[in-house]
């Protein structure tokens, strides 16, 4: 009987480690922020053209277990590969130009198996947040896609809100993190709210610490239990990048949660390049021009 029981239990943790050592613990999840780069000409020019990309950014979503992720500079093309290529997901978000599905989007991919969405939009990061338009000294529209999702485990029920903010605008920056708090505080329902997104912005700057500091929402990074960084989270496509520990995604909380781990994947990938003499060079290459941030949360 004694051998049955061990054998019971052997076959236990070797189904864990096969499923990926997920969590049983139903409040539970990883979450993510991944830039995936839009698709453009000039990245097909370099050697880092979508169609070869957007493989690798999949199979990286699926093998570090990603269970719900905001992504940033996704045109309707690209997200519509990636939801084809992620068995078991789908996604909320429109894009910033139209409000429909023309412009980079600030979607938010979720496991269906996992997540219900109660409600959901999107609003963009100026005065007047109800249709697209630039705000303030942005140099682009900017918009936020949030959605309402409660946990079909255990009923958990929290928003999240997912954006990426101007690379030219300061006061732009500002703004838009003081909305979304606004949003946060102001929600009738109080819910525990989860922030990601591209801020353009690392966490030495003021617009980031107007959040950090906030007495609302907290850096994950600053509460994790375990990092995991080995790099900053820009790369410019290059897997040797000088950007250090400067972190411009991140992934902001409300005291509801628990940060268990946090990390950078610093995720590469291999092509053959040839000279005019013919010969062949194995090139490292990033799946995007940004890292994604990962980490595992609990409920409290």
């Amino acid at each position: 009987m004694k051998k049955f029981y061990l054998a019971l239990s052997m076959l236990a943790m070797a189904t864990a480690f096969l499923t990926g050592c997920k969590s049983e613990d139903p409040t539970k999840f990883v979450l993510a922020t991944y830039n995936i780069r839009f698709e453009g000409q000039g990245d097909y020019d370099n050697g880092n053209g979508w169609s070869t990309r957007r493989d690798y950014v999949s199979q990286l979503i699926l093998f570090h277990d990603f269970d719900i992720f905001g992504t940033q500079e996704g045109l309707h093309n690209q997200l519509e590969d990636l939801k084809e290529r992620l068995p078991g997901f789908d996604y909320i978000g429109v894009g910033r130009t139209d409000g429909k599905q023309e412009g980079e989007y600030a979607a938010i991919f979720y496991r269906t198996d996992m997540f219900e969405v109660l409600d959901h939009g999107d609003f963009w990061l100026s005065t007047d947040t109800e249709k697209p338009n630039v705000g303030w000294d942005a140099a682009l529209p900017r918009i936020c896609t949030w959605g309402k999702f409660r946990m079909k485990s255990n009923g958990f029920t929290f928003i999240y809100y997912n954006l990426h903010m101007d690379h030219i605008g300061v006061v732009a920056r500002a703004e838009s993190a003081k909305l979304i708090l606004k949003r946060v505080t102001e929600n009738p329902e109080k819910l525990p709210a989860i922030l990601s997104g591209d801020f353009n912005i690392d966490q030495n700057n003021e617009s980031f610490k107007l959040i950090d500091n906030s007495g609302i929402m907290s850096d994950s990074y600053r509460i994790a239990d375990f990092k995991y960084i080995t790099n900053g989270t820009y790369n410019g496509f290059s897997p040797a990048s000088p950007s250090k520990d400067e972190r411009i995604d991140h992934i902001f909380l409300t005291k509801d949660f628990h940060v268990y781990k946090y990390g950078v994947l610093t995720d590469v990938y291999y092509s053959e390049t040839e000279d005019a003499d013919g010969n062949k060079t194995r090139v490292a290459r990033t799946p995007s021009d940004h890292f994604p941030v990962k980490i595992v949360i609990g409920v409290e």
